[in-house]
């Protein structure tokens, strides 16, 4: 039976629990002969990144192959990525608990440490077989801890495979490496690079070397990148054909690496406005594959929305493939066959197989079934901005088939979401965060400000040296957009984001009037602070997004929003990890403190043992509805009474006042 109650107020199947009871996280995944790995993280099982294989000509049901106390994640560059690798001699991988290469195999009841204790960090591997030898990235803490270094230092190493936990540079002299890749015939060997103070997706090299007979490193050269070029998965094909993708036309599209024993050019496999490539924040991240030597399988992205497409190499043409999806990533090819994540604005992600011509689902990431009558569709929209400028954003109106607003001329309130990075892009794939606030009567929409990607490099760019003030524009002319269409309702926006995201919320709060109630998931309050603290992937990320420091040390100071808290005047909830090494809780805990001061509306939610981003199911639960409690309290509408309480200090005397 159909309700009329305020937006905000309506019951929903969609509670904190189901975004952990029965879901995990799928990443990572691999195809070796007829089986296929992945990772699952769990957070009922406070995070724990699980290896799983499923070989279905031997068994319909997925297994779990190493020890339960094992999880298996990279640390490097603190977000880590490609922490495994399966192949003809059994699965290399990274344990979290001690960040050691460890080789598993079937013959074998306990895995076998081929690296030696220290403070160090491994990824993104590959085989050389003929040399007994893992080709890996390797990022070294050891100087710097011990105080005779200013920051880790970075590597191309090999590890030997037989046990006597040797470890050799092969190549050195940049801040990072990623994507070591061996030709078909192990005679060359490409990888990535790049350096301060710029980013993989601002410039970046693609190098080729070749390898004499004991594996050292001859004739290295550059063979794609460079300064203000970013290229991202080099990749040889089966017949030993080196592509890679390239933004050197706007666009990151595919090409192939002519010439490599002369001067190396770069020729366009199909040229389309459209993205092949995401920024690389993780190791192994991968668009495309070869299902044989003269066809490719890759996915791109046009206006938010990710296709998936066959690529004809002899012909150049480019098919695009019929399906639902709306998001695609980490496509893995051997042999004819192909794994790849994607979802759906009414399914969440699952891991597929693909043959060429038929589809198979190998996992999912959540058993619950949703009655499609509780979810939102985004709606794509493009508003104007700035002066000139333009942002896009995907609208999701509050759905709920059991409700109806309680008055004809009520609108719902607003929640304006800011992604993070802010190298990064929003996706339209159900999520699962998003119909939790529409299917209680919430508006959302999703916000790719300018810098976004997915709208090619000249949109990536007009973020650099405007953060904190492009994004801050966009985020207000979404809201501006959706008031001037009646959509919303304009004294009742909320702003929420994490990490840089966190930073875009704060900054909006601070310097403009538009929002009523913030949401910082470990944002940025001290621009300062996050360009001299932090890790080194990301500490001189804002030399390209704000200046250098401290040159421009006046202008970190004129957009920190903790400088200028007295602008800052409406409620505001921090939630915060302990751990987190990339945005420090000292971040979270001076916002707090300088609102406390002034007496502004303020929650803080601390969670121990959480790091940049939360993966215990708990946390995730309870900043959910410590959230939800929050805005009930700021907006004045009913919840749930099962619902812990958030502390807001100071929100009698601001109700009074407003």
């Amino acid at each position: 039976m159909t309700q009329s109650l305020p937006y905000g107020s309506w019951p929903s199947p969609i509670h904190s629990q189901l975004l952990t009871q029965k879901s995990v996280r799928l990443g990572e995944p691999q195809l070796f002969a007829d089986d296929c790995y992945w990772i699952e993280s769990r957070p009922q099982e406070k995070g724990r990144c699980v290896l799983m294989r499923q070989n279905e000509a031997l068994s319909p049901t997925p297994t779990e192959i190493l020890p339960r106390n094992i999880s298996v994640h990279s640390k490097a560059h603190e977000y880590g990525g490609a922490s495994y690798l399966a192949c003809e001699i059994g699965v290399f991988f990274v344990d979290a608990a001690d960040q050691r290469v460890y080789l598993w195999q079937e013959t074998t009841t306990q895995p076998q440490p081929l690296t030696p204790k220290g403070d160090f960090r491994f990824a993104d591997f590959c085989l050389d077989s003929q040399r007994g030898r893992l080709i890996a990235v390797r990022e070294d803490h050891t100087a710097k801890n011990s105080g005779n270094a200013k920051e880790e230092s970075n590597a191309l190493v090999s590890i030997d495979i037989l046990g006597s936990l040797t470890v050799e540079v092969l190549a050195q002299g940049h801040d990072f490496f990623s994507n070591p890749r061996l030709s078909p015939d192990q005679r060359q060997l490409t990888w990535l690079c790049w350096d301060h103070p710029y980013m993989p997706w601002d410039s970046s090299m693609c190098k080729v070397a070749e390898l004499t007979a004991v594996g050292k490193l001859q004739n290295i050269k550059s063979v794609a990148g460079g300064a203000g070029e970013s290229v991202f998965q080099p990749q040889w094909s089966p017949s030993g054909e080196l592509y890679v993708v390239s933004d050197r036309n706007d666009w990151w599209n595919i090409y192939r690496v002519e010439e490599l024993s002369g001067k190396p050019s770069l020729r366009a496999v199909a040229t389309l406005q459209a993205e092949f490539a995401t920024p690389q924040w993780v190791f192994g991240m991968s668009t495309y594959g070869f299902l044989s030597s003269n066809e490719i399988l890759c996915c791109y992205t046009q206006n938010g929305q990710w296709s998936l497409a066959l690529i004809d190499l002899e012909s150049g043409q480019l098919d695009t493939i019929e399906t639902p999806f709306c998001d695609i990533s980490d496509i893995h090819c051997v042999q004819g066959k192909a794994s790849f994540i994607a979802s759906t604005t009414t399914a969440s992600s699952k891991l597929f197989g693909f043959d060429g011509e038929t589809f198979s689902t190998l996992a999912v990431s959540s058993d619950q079934q949703l009655d499609q009558k509780y979810l939102s569709q985004p709606q794509a929209m493009t508003f104007p901005s700035g002066q000139g400028g333009q942002a896009h954003g995907f609208f999701y109106p509050p759905h709920n088939g059991d409700v109806l607003p309680s008055s004809p001329t009520q609108r719902p309130p607003l929640i304006v979401l800011c992604h993070g990075g802010p190298t990064g892009a929003t996706e339209t794939g159900l999520n699962l965060k998003i119909q939790y606030w529409t299917s209680r009567g919430f508006a959302v929409i999703d916000v790719n400000y300018r810098g976004s990607t997915g709208y090619g490099r000249h949109f990536r760019e007009q973020l650099n040296g405007a953060w904190g003030v492009h994004d801050v524009e966009d985020v207000c002319a979404a809201v501006e957009f959706l008031a001037d269409q009646d959509l919303i309702a304009p004294d009742k926006v909320a702003i929420k984001g994490s990490s840089a995201g966190g930073y875009t919320v704060l900054a909006a709060l601070t310097f403009s009037d538009t929002f009523n109630a913030g949401a910082s998931l470990y944002g940025i309050g001290n621009l300062e602070t996050l360009a001299t603290d932090t890790h080194k992937f990301e500490s001189r990320y804002l030399d390209v997004l704000v200046g250098p420091y401290p040159q421009d040390r006046e202008t970190y100071q004129k957009r920190s929003p903790l400088n200028h808290s007295e602008q800052l005047n409406c409620p505001v909830i921090f939630f915060q990890g302990l751990d987190d090494k990339v945005v420090p809780p000292n971040q979270a805990q001076a916002m707090v403190a300088a609102l406390d001061n002034k007496k502004v509306p303020v929650a803080y939610v601390p969670f121990e043992g959480e790091g940049h981003g939360f993966r215990q199911a708990s946390s995730i639960q309870r900043a959910l509805e410590a959230e939800l409690h929050f805005y009930s309290q700021v907006f004045g509408f009913k919840v749930d009474e099962n619902i812990e309480p958030v502390e807001i200090k100071h929100l009698s005397a601001h109700r009074e006042l407003h």
